[in-house]
């Protein structure tokens, strides 16, 4: 999936102008390769317009740093580089600045972006250093983890939570104050009735064409559907069926006409009690693609409209561009090490195969009867997650001051086998996804350090990110 990250570049260079000529190949080496190892990655490059050796030019490149909407900027050292330049140009530019200086002892880049960097410091403005060769993968996985935090911050600025419904099942962790969040993140919170999504999942089931198609893809392609009769005590039948395809479609259809970048639905009690719940909606809204296969960006949606639990996935998604696992804690397997992550039907079929191809993940879920919690009944996604590496996290706030404390935690998502993952998912819960995560911190740790039921995360190591991003926006971290 393409980052959408803009970054942009000025190179500092030498305030005298007889060196100009001298160093512009120099200048030009180093620029070219910092610009092409990002592009080749996928990021969109801003270049200023010249190496910048007067205020002037300083100013001028950094304004065009805001015209271009850049996320994140880099400040380029292949000569020794005037310490002036560095913050005049910075006062425009997305705070905080990356300073980068590549390996070049003939030419004293490394002095430059010391020397910049202490100009910076004496005015407080906030940056990184990078030193090194790009072509050492450590030197630029440490760049681009700093990119990926930087922008992912400025980025999550200007955009809007839909919150479907209001707390749900008293969970107050779920619940968080809009005027916090334009504060701290620029993020604010429009709310909708859940009404809403039932008066438009009823439009598009009697006048739509997408729920057909929809059901005629999702027969051919999961694995198994688990149809039941109509008065069964726990249903699943094709009308329930339609019901959560159409509030999928209600959902994507808001987020589109009003500019909604992620959502929560609460769901319990009012839909799960009523009309059905919302786990088909919430998991292909998470998904890379809709029900009926067509690709599409993920959009975030906690269940219990969970707010701190949207905010963290939305970070992930910023972050890695991927499907965001929700879920509780629901047990550890002592006599496996495993954490058995498991919440209705919430999880994004993507983690079943761990694949971007619909077709794929959907052989490897079923949709089963919903149990004695939701007495409307409707299906619930269920899968096992693929195996990989894996970093979970979760946002909460604690005091009279709603301060911000992230918790963060590697592992892995394991399996031992179909049969005996299933056999493991029986002894907890039989319709609902599961995720098996072996974590490399203790299970007194793990509990003693999450104050909060709901988890989230997604594969990868995304920890430095994690850690980079709770510097930059002010937050408390604890690594486990």
């Amino acid at each position: 999936m393409k980052s959408g990250i803009r970054v942009g570049i000025l190179t500092f260079g030498d305030g005298r102008d007889f060196l100009q000529k001298p160093l512009e190949a120099v200048n030009e080496r180093f620029l070219r390769e910092l610009a092409e190892r990002l592009e080749r990655d996928g990021f969109e490059v801003v270049t200023g317009d010249e190496v910048i050796w007067r205020n002037d030019l300083a100013a001028r490149n950094g304004r065009k740093m805001t015209a271009e909407q850049v996320h994140c900027v880099i400040f380029n050292f292949s000569v020794w580089a005037w310490p002036q330049y560095a913050r005049v140009a910075a006062q425009f530019c997305p705070q905080p600045v990356l300073m980068h200086a590549s390996v070049n002892p003939e030419y004293p880049g490394l002095v430059g972006m010391l020397a910049n960097a202490g100009s910076l410091d004496q005015v407080g403005i906030p940056f990184f250093k990078s030193f090194g060769d790009l072509t050492d993968e450590g030197v630029y996985r440490r760049l681009r983890a700093r990119i990926l935090a930087i922008s992912a911050f400025h980025r999550l600025k200007g955009q809007t939570y839909a919150l479907i419904g209001g707390r749900s099942l008293g969970i107050d962790t779920a619940v968080a104050d809009p005027a916090l969040w334009m504060k701290m993140f620029g993020v604010d919170v429009d709310h909708i009735d859940q009404f809403e999504l039932v008066r438009r999942a009823e439009i598009e089931m009697r006048e739509g064409q997408r729920i057909p198609a929809a059901l005629e893809y999702l027969r051919k392609h999961v694995r198994k559907i688990h149809w039941t009769e109509p008065d069964a005590e726990m249903r699943l039948t094709e009308e329930l069926l339609r019901r959560q395809l159409g509030m999928y479609y209600a959902t994507r259809d808001l987020c589109s006409e009003f500019g909604y970048d992620f959502c929560g639905i609460k769901g319990q009690r009012e839909l799960t009690e009523h009309f059905a719940t919302a786990d088909v909606a919430e998991a292909f809204l998470n998904d890379p693609y809709g029900p009926e296969g067509e690709p599409h960006e993920p959009i975030v949606c906690s269940t219990e409209a969970d707010m701190d639990a949207a905010l963290t996935m939305q970070v992930f998604k910023l972050l890695s561009g991927l499907p965001v696992l929700f879920a509780d804690i629901r047990h550890y397997h002592a006599d496996l090490g495993v954490w058995d992550l498991c919440n209705s039907g919430q999880h994004a079929t993507y983690f079943a195969a761990k694949s971007f191809d619909p077709a794929e993940n959907l052989a490897k879920t079923e949709f089963r009867p919903e149990g004695f919690y939701f007495p409307a009944g409707g299906a619930s996604v269920y899968h096992i997650a693929a195996p990989g590496e894996v970093t979970l996290a979760r946002l909460t706030r604690s005091g009279d001051t709603n301060r911000y404390r992230m918790v963060i935690a590697r592992g892995e998502f394991v399996s031992f086998g179909e049969a005996r993952d299933e056999e493991i998912a029986r002894g907890v819960q039989d319709n609902w996804p599961h995720a098996y995560a072996r974590l490399t911190c203790t299970p007194e740790a793990f509990i003693e350090g999450f104050n909060c039921n709901h988890v989230h995360g997604t594969y990868g190591d995304w920890t430095e990110e994690l850690v980079t991003f709770c510097r930059i926006a002010g937050i408390e971290c604890e690594v486990l």
